[in-house]
């Protein structure tokens, strides 16, 4: 698994901690960190992305409602939210890194923790997202060009 990868599975580990717990946020990373370790290079991005995520959550939870047709967000399971949280603070707070690679990565995240159909719902969620927040991947532009 490589060094992103792990720090985005830390990221979503400690949001979700913290969906479940309420805890204060600072005493849920403390806490996170008491039972794992990794790389100071890994845990700064899981730190990084994690905080992110937790700051926006208001922002993000409105694009996921607003993409997420039909779906109120207290309907939405707990780890699938967590997990379009985080995608969706990457694909606005994090700019450098490629749209296909949150989705990818998001995707993989809903496999690992989510239900059966939770990498279908993800997928579509943070497609919606990725379209209102970037545009169009370049193979899109070419295919309508």
């Amino acid at each position: 698994m490589g060094r992103r990868t792990k720090a985005r599975e830390c990221a979503f580990q400690m949001l979700y901690q913290w969906q479940v717990s309420r805890e204060p946020w600072e005493h849920v990373v403390e806490a996170y960190w008491r039972v794992r370790s990794t790389t100071a290079e890994t845990r700064a991005l899981a730190e990084r992305l994690a905080a992110g995520a937790h700051a926006g959550v208001a922002e993000s939870d409105a694009a996921i409602a607003e993409a997420a047709t039909n779906w109120r967000l207290d309907r939405i399971a707990s780890v699938d939210l967590t997990i379009l949280r985080l995608g969706t603070y990457e694909l606005r707070g994090e700019p450098s890194t490629p749209s296909a690679v949150v989705l990818d990565e998001a995707i993989e995240l809903a496999k690992r923790f989510g239900e059966a159909d939770s990498p279908a719902f993800v997928n579509g969620v943070l497609d919606a997202i990725r379209r209102r927040v970037r545009g169009l991947l370049p193979a899109e532009e070419a295919r309508r060009g």
